[in-house]
């Protein structure tokens, strides 16, 4: 791929807890966010020092960012209410925030910091994404409101901002602009245009992909390697539809059954057992490949990954 904006681990350290008890391994299949990863601070905390294997790579796509520059400096997102183009901005993914981040810090020029009544509305669907969004608000944007963080789904983010975005705007209702990754679900412009709505309760929605997303070249082997070292249950936590068939190719799972590194190929007996961040994984596994995740993680956040491990674990 052209242009790939990821940084690479140079090093895999394999999960070993920090007690003298030994909890179940858990692999967390995406890249370490930077300077602070929330899974790694959460699981640091519960004993586990958690082992990331990266999946995918990312390029940005500038031309498409510098249309949300152009739509800032053209003043889309800060004229008086009823003539506001955009009343704000939807992210459901890190790599979104990560490339608008990018361009706000590589624009000079532009003002965006912008204070409007009502004020700029920057919506999420959950807690790491807002984390990232509050950094970025506090350097740039301070008058902006964040809301969201706590809806967990793209499903329920939409409903959230159908009931929070008329209350801002009861009669005209400038579009929001959605930031997105070349793959994704279409639930939350669906929701918010739903042509069974009246016509005053419709939120226009515009995408705008900002990102393009792909397997590592070296994730299969890379991957291959930790499990094929590891003994007794592991867990495998999923973060994204891209790459599940390398996952399954690897474990020997689903359509990939008695090959791969299933528990006949690694170092010691036990169950790999595998975890989605949220429904459009989980859906993505079942649909495509006939496989059924262990677990969804009730909330896309380490808390809800963790709370699904247990209950599953415990027999909930």
């Amino acid at each position: 791929m052209r242009g790939v904006m990821f940084r690479r681990s140079p090093v895999l350290i394999f999960t070993s807890p920090k007690s003298t008890m030994s909890p179940t391994p858990i692999l967390l299949l995406k890249t370490k966010s930077s300077p602070h990863d929330g899974y790694e601070d959460f699981f640091s905390q519960k004993n586990y020092t958690p082992t990331f294997i990266p999946v995918l790579e990312h390029r940005f796509l500038k031309n498409n960012l510098t249309q949300v520059r152009d739509q800032f400096s053209a003043g889309a997102f800060n004229n008086n209410a009823s003539t506001r183009k955009y009343g704000g901005l939807i992210f459901t993914s890190q790599r979104a925030v990560e490339g608008f981040a990018q361009m706000i810090e590589d624009e000079k020029d532009v003002t965006f910091n912008i204070q409007t009544t009502p004020p700029l509305i920057l919506y999420t669907v959950g807690p790491a994404t807002a984390r990232t969004l509050t950094t970025l608000r506090d350097k740039h944007l301070p008058s902006a409101l964040i809301h969201g963080a706590d809806t967990g789904t793209g499903e329920n983010l939409a409903h959230f901002i159908l009931s929070h975005y008329d209350s801002l705007y009861p009669t005209h209702k400038p579009a929001l602009l959605f930031l997105v990754g070349e793959v994704r679900r279409d639930i939350i412009p669906k929701t918010l245009m739903d042509t069974t709505l009246p016509v005053e309760k419709r939120v226009g929605v515009e995408e705008l992909v900002v990102y393009e997303t792909g397997v590592m070249e070296s994730f299969e082997e890379d991957f291959a390697d930790v499990v094929g070292r590891s003994c007794g249950d592991i867990w495998v936590v999923v973060f994204s539809p891209t790459g599940c068939e390398a996952l399954l190719r690897v474990l020997g799972l689903g359509p990939f059954a008695g090959t791969g590194n299933g528990a006949g190929n690694r170092a010691g007996n036990g169950k790999v057992l595998v975890a989605t961040i949220g429904p459009t994984t989980r859906d993505h596994l079942r649909e495509k490949f006939g496989f059924e995740a262990h677990v969804c993680a009730p909330k896309p956040s380490p808390e809800g990954v963790l709370e699904g491990i247990e209950k599953f674990m415990s027999g909930v």
